[in-house]
């Protein structure tokens, strides 16, 4: 909701830097807060190596595919003069791969609730399935709501603080669109449900890549808002891949400790003060 009201506004810039953001939050600053968190208080914590090295080459393939076309602005290939439709079909490829990717990644999901003994396998729903979606669905209007006041505010905020639109998307609006898997993944590592909190936080940027942003690249088409294209700055481009290698390359033998934590923490702060500036 965000994104659509800030490229209604033409604030393409941020939603573009919001996208990278938003991956870069998950798997530097919330992912290394989970580690440092969980690390200090339980000591080394584990997670299921072959989860980790599936979910982990996922997220490689998906990003790598989600860049392609920033590879080829970069190169000055034959195609860049047609961002808006590489962009498009590169979109509707990564929706067709989260649709395949889809039934594996439910049964794996099951499989794991149904072998750990950190949560009931069969706990009874706490709510009605008519009350669920009907909650569902006024969440997603308030949220709506919210997101028009949000944009509406963050315009003049960012004129008055000078706040940048890179710095703006990377980090406010990334953080801020992500708040609430961002505590409860950090809340589950603190009770040492290291498994859980790794799903949590590690599928929503391959949600990001995967959906959300080929997603907005068709909106922003259908409903004539600013158009956003899949060719991003080459920062953000080289931000992004050291965010998913580094994440990739720790937990890859399925284990965390504080130390890497507070690396992967180190390294966010790093990188959103490089975009300050723009």
């Amino acid at each position: 909701f965000i994104a659509l009201f800030a490229l209604k506004a033409g604030l393409v810039a941020v939603v573009q830097a919001a996208l990278i953001g938003s991956i870069l939050a998950n798997l530097l600053l919330v992912l290394g807060l989970c580690f440092l968190v969980g690390g200090l208080k339980h000591g080394t914590q584990h997670i299921n190596t072959e989860r980790a090295q599936s979910i982990g080459v996922m997220l490689v393939l998906s990003v790598g595919a989600l860049v392609m076309p920033s590879l080829a602005a970069y190169v000055h290939s034959p195609a860049e003069p047609h961002e808006n439709t590489l962009s498009i079909i590169a979109s509707v490829v990564l929706l067709v791969i989260f649709g395949l990717s889809l039934p594996a990644s439910l049964r794996r999901e099951a499989s794991v609730a149904g072998g750990s003994g950190e949560m009931p396998a069969h706990e009874p729903p706490r709510w009605s399935l008519p009350l669920a979606v009907g909650l569902l669905a006024a969440a997603a209007v308030a949220a709506a709501f919210v997101s028009d006041w949000f944009v509406t505010a963050l315009e003049p905020a960012m004129h008055s603080l000078g706040i940048s639109e890179a710095f703006a998307g990377l980090v406010i609006v990334a953080i801020a669109g992500n708040a609430i898997e961002n505590v409860v993944g950090i809340q589950l590592a603190a009770k040492n449900q290291s498994e859980y909190a790794f799903a949590v936080v590690i599928n929503s940027p391959l949600q990001i890549a995967l959906v959300l942003a080929p997603l907005l690249v068709i909106l922003s088409q259908v409903f004539g808002f600013a158009a956003l294209t899949l060719v991003f700055s080459p920062l953000l481009v080289m931000a992004v891949a050291v965010a998913v290698l580094l994440t990739v390359f720790i937990t890859f033998d399925g284990k965390s400790n504080w130390l890497e934590g507070a690396a992967l923490v180190g390294i966010y702060a790093i990188i959103a003060s490089t975009f300050w500036w723009g």
